[in-house]
């Protein structure tokens, strides 16, 4: 399975949600590797500190850029999940991750300037189903309030239900310090003692992945 984590917009918790899905897939012994095709190598660095702490499981990652379908296509031979970290906007990299991916994740913030870039991604979705016909695409609400009063969540649920290319995710990733705190450790929420991210990760990976 190749899941690319891309966004038309940068700072939407793209590589949170790769490293720590990566980091929770790995936990449930699952044979995958990163590839970070993002000129800001978040991702390579996590698993460069990951290795260097001596962090277990091991998550092995690779940088590639421009046309990485033909890349993602062997690794997916070898592998039983490929996770892509993209970088947020539009590029080669994303466009030609998307020609081959099972599955799409675009995280996005609850604010006017993130939602702003959905129907630029609800088209390339599209186009991209002209090459990739059974291409998943689900936005993620990354980055939420965790205060229940602020109603921006909802009211990007409501808007987001008008692309047609696009489902949305159940799970809702919330804006937490502690996914700072596990990124620069090389860790992922799920190994640390936050219960509340934990349960986010592990809802969300259930969402796509069949884990019994």
């Amino acid at each position: 399975m190749i899941l690319l984590v891309a966004a038309e917009k940068g700072g939407v918790g793209k590589s949170t949600i790769a490293t720590n899905l990566a980091a929770h897939l790995a936990s449930q012994s699952i044979d995958l590797v990163m590839v970070d095709a993002d000129i800001q190598a978040t991702c390579t660095n996590w698993v460069a500190r990951r290795d260097e702490l001596k962090r277990s499981p091991a998550v092995p990652c690779v940088q590639r850029s421009g046309e990485v379908a033909s890349t993602l296509r062997e690794l997916d031979r070898r592998y039983a999940v490929v996770i892509v970290d993209a970088g947020g906007r539009d590029s080669r990299e994303m466009r030609t991750a998307m020609a081959v991916a099972n599955l799409l994740i675009i995280p996005t913030q609850a604010s006017q300037a993130d939602l702003e870039t959905f129907p630029k991604m609800n088209e390339l979705v599209a186009l991209a189903r002209g090459l990739n016909p059974d291409l998943n695409a689900s936005a993620v609400l990354s980055r939420a309030p965790s205060n229940p009063v602020i109603r921006e969540v909802e009211e990007a649920r409501e808007l987001l239900t008008q692309f047609e290319q696009l489902q949305l995710a159940d799970t809702v990733i919330r804006d937490r310090k502690v996914y700072r705190d596990a990124l620069l450790a090389g860790k992922g929420v799920t190994e640390l003692d936050n219960s509340q991210a934990r349960a986010e990760i592990q809802l969300l990976a259930q969402e796509f992945f069949d884990l019994n």
